[in-house]
Order: C-alpha cells, then sequence, then structure tokens
C-alpha cells in the first residue's frame, strides 16, 4: 500500500480505463470527463492529501501496474469514510481484504483516526464481506443512488487503546 503521488497519474488513469466497464457494474460510471481531465483530477486529489482532508492509497504490483485503490475520505474529528475498488484482474485474491486491512492500520497508526465509515449496496455481496472481514459492523440501512445499501462502521483504537 502506497501513499498516492504525482507518479501514479498515469498507471492508476491505466487502472480505471482499464476497469471502467467492471465498475460500471456495481457502482456509477463516472463518466467521460473524469478520463478526459484526469489529470487535473489527479492534481486535485493531491491537493486534498496535501491539506489533510482526505488520504488516498493504491496497492501496486511489482511492475507498477495499480492493482487496488482505497481512500479515506472525508476526515473530520477523528473519522473518515473508507472506499475501496479492485481490478477485475485482481479479484478472488483476497487483494480487497489485504488493502482494506492496510488502510485501517493506517488510519490508526498514521492519521491517528478513531473509526471509519463505509456504505455498500446491499448487490455487492464480496465488498460486504471485505468489510466484515476487516472488523467493520453493520449499521443502518441507506440508498445510494438508488440503490439499497447498508452503512458500517470500525472503530479504529490507537495503540493502547
Amino acid at each position: 500500500m502506497q501513499p498516492l503521488t504525482a507518479e501514479h497519474a498515469d498507471a492508476v488513469l491505466a487502472f480505471e480505463t482499464r476497469n471502467r466497464a467492471y465498475f460500471a457494474t456495481s457502482i456509477p460510471d463516472r463518466g467521460d470527463d473524469y478520463f478526459a481531465a484526469y489529470p487535473d483530477r489527479h492534481a486535485a486529489l493531491l491537493a486534498m492529501q496535501d491539506a489533510g482532508t482526505d488520504r488516498f492509497h493504491v496497492m501496486v504490483t511489482d511492475d507498477g501496474t495499480v492493482a487496488a485503490r482505497v481512500n479515506l475520505v472525508h476526515i473530520e474529528d477523528g473519522e473518515a469514510e473508507i472506499g475501496y475498488r479492485v481490478g477485475q484482474e485482481f479479484t478472488g485474491r483476497g487483494v480487497a481484504t489485504r488493502s482494506v486491512r492496510a488502510a485501517c492500520d493506517l488510519a490508526r497508526t498514521a492519521y491517528g483516526l478513531t473509526r471509519l465509515h463505509a456504505v455498500v449496496t446491499t448487490d455487492n455481496p464480496a465488498s460486504r464481506t471485505v468489510l466484515l472481514r476487516n472488523g467493520f459492523t453493520p449499521t443502518t440501512a441507506t440508498v445510494v443512488n438508488g440503490r439499497a445499501a447498508h452503512s458500517y462502521v470500525r472503530p479504529v483504537p490507537l495503540m493502547g487503546e
């Protein structure tokens, strides 16, 4: 797991482009503008990271291919929302579980967060399983982009707690 840097821009765009149709089967498509203006989007992500409001991460293979992305967003008062996506060719190998676990560890050790939130649609059982394996607990039913979903929460105790 690596923090997102300027050097990841091309690899992240390749990851998003390669997996666009796959991701669109479970989450809303980002739209053509996202891809056309990606250099500006990447710079904006780095600015948010520099401001401390969000933390973006990539899981990369030995050859530099992005296998997964894990983001901690809307950081405020020791809490953040976690979101993640794994490339289609890396599914079923535990990449999502390991990536989310690594982000939970970073949330505690590097960022001093105490609680993480997530929202997953009910038609995404793999993502729900990843959260449950990483100690998240379902809390409330909700709706995301017109689809039934559940909110999840996970305390991230600081060292010694």
